[in-house]
């Protein structure tokens, strides 16, 4: 039964989720059968693909976008460094990275456990443009430090400022 609840909650969230994109004018591809949407928005300097994804189980929207490229092996101890420091000035989200293979992402979740939460319209928006903004701020950075077009301390600088 409960699992039955979770599940009729998801769906009203992911169709949500989805009036609001079409309110918007937003395009996007529905995976009706995995509760997620699939869309992108141009950032400042490269494109920013993502994944929103309603889960059932966890009672979470949870938005994913892996950054269009990967770090190559030579790199991959920097962009640990560079994943680092990123994250600790982050108030919302992280990003992800996995050191075998160079893939980076940005991961934003939030939670809609209890039924007297309330997912508006604005707070999906704010979600994907909150995360998108993120992405933005920090891709051509870490590209810039993979190409050697920027130092590692040179991006640490930059981060520490303040």
């Amino acid at each position: 039964m409960a699992n039955e609840v979770k599940m009729q909650r998801a769906k009203e969230i992911y169709e949500a989720y989805c009036r609001m994109l079409d309110a918007r004018n937003w395009k996007y591809e529905r995976k009706d059968d995995k509760l997620t949407v699939v869309s992108g928005i141009r950032g400042e300097d490269l494109p920013i693909k993502f994944v929103i994804r309603i889960n059932a189980e966890m009672e979470a929207v949870s938005y994913i976008s892996v950054l269009p490229f990967n770090v190559p092996e030579d790199k991959r101890i920097d962009a640990a460094v560079m994943v680092c420091a990123s994250n600790y000035g982050l108030a919302e989200g992280c990003f992800d990275y996995d050191i075998r293979d160079g893939e980076l992402m940005f991961r934003l979740v939030n939670s809609y456990t209890g039924s007297d939460t309330n997912l508006s319209d604005d707070l999906f928006e704010e979600m994907i443009m909150l995360a998108s903004s993120t992405v933005d701020k920090y891709n051509d950075k870490f590209l810039a430090v993979i190409k050697g077009t920027l130092s590692l301390q040179q991006f640490m600088n930059e981060e520490y400022k303040n």
